[in-house]
């Protein structure tokens, strides 16, 4: 009886993930336009459209210089209490604020 549910679930197990892995690959490249908007609209709402700076500090290559990836991740996660700078914990998953980091981090918010 196991040999049989392990016939008849593994392959459906398999195919799922086969499957998901694919939608995941190809919603990618939309969602990262979308992240990009974001940076550029809500976070460029306080630092500045071109992120060189406003209400908050500039996110350029050269400001960000020697921040850890995991520093502005938390940031983007948490927030930073005290400031205008909001948690987007919930709003955003960890894997797309590592994203966002690691854009921001290039000093490049388009393509």
């Amino acid at each position: 009886m196991l040999k049989i549910i392990c016939y008849l679930f593994v392959p459906v197990l398999f195919m799922a993930v086969i499957t998901a892995e694919a939608a995941s690959a190809e919603a990618e490249p939309t969602r990262h336009k979308e992240l990009l908007y974001l940076l550029k609209h809500d976070c460029g709402s306080c630092h500045g459209i071109t992120l060189r700076g406003g209400l908050g500090p500039p996110l350029t290559k050269e400001a960000l210089a020697g921040k850890s990836t995991g520093l502005l991740a938390d940031i983007i996660t948490y927030g930073l209490p005290g400031t205008a700078m909001p948690p987007w914990l919930g709003l955003l998953s960890r894997e797309e604020i590592l994203w966002l980091a690691k854009r921001i981090q290039k000093g490049s918010s388009s393509k």
